[in-house]
């Protein structure tokens, strides 16, 4: 790779991790190719991405960014693994590790706080941002269904009567 492919990987790497909410610091090693497939589909799937870049490299894009307190951690065969989502991509990168001992997460970064691997599981525990989200709209929703049938249960129980009524006035 010459020093212009570099300059470019180095500023799309920038670009992307200014765009991210969350980013995980992963130390992976003897992962096959298609295990690195297999976790890059379930980022995907997630709203997430990972990539394998030189530590070098990756502490340049870092700077500037408020991610920039992570560059301590680029030792050894690094990875990394983004969201805008604040969750996703620590889910799925401590759901894999859990999987497969070739991938540890070593610490991570959500905004400008600095995230030790525990606090990276911890947060892989919350529920997504969509998650979030159907659980608001169900309990927004909840009240209105059941005003509905409330409401609804007076005239049904009256025409069950009347049903009852007629029947017993044709039978007799």
């Amino acid at each position: 790779m010459d020093r212009s492919e570099k300059e470019k990987l180095v500023a799309s790497l920038h670009k992307t991790l200014k765009g991210a909410s969350l980013v995980v610091v992963t130390q992976q090693v003897g992962l096959t190719v298609s295990e690195v497939s297999d976790l890059r589909r379930k980022m995907r799937a997630a709203g997430a991405s990972f990539k394998v870049a030189k530590n070098r490299l990756t502490r340049r894009a870092l700077e500037g960014t408020s991610f920039q307190h992570l560059g301590s951690l680029f030792k050894g065969p690094t990875a990394i693994a983004y969201s805008s989502d604040p969750v996703a991509a620590a889910k799925v990168a401590v759901e894999f590790s859990n999987k497969n001992e070739k991938l540890k997460v070593i610490g991570g970064g959500l905004g400008e706080k600095v995230l030790d691997q525990n606090a990276v599981k911890a947060l892989a525990t919350l529920p997504s941002l969509p998650e979030l989200r159907a659980k608001i709209l169900g309990t927004i929703v909840a009240p209105a269904t059941r005003l509905a049938t409330v409401i609804r249960a007076p005239a049904s129980q009256l025409a069950r009567v009347m049903d009852a009524k007629a029947k017993k006035s044709a039978e007799g």
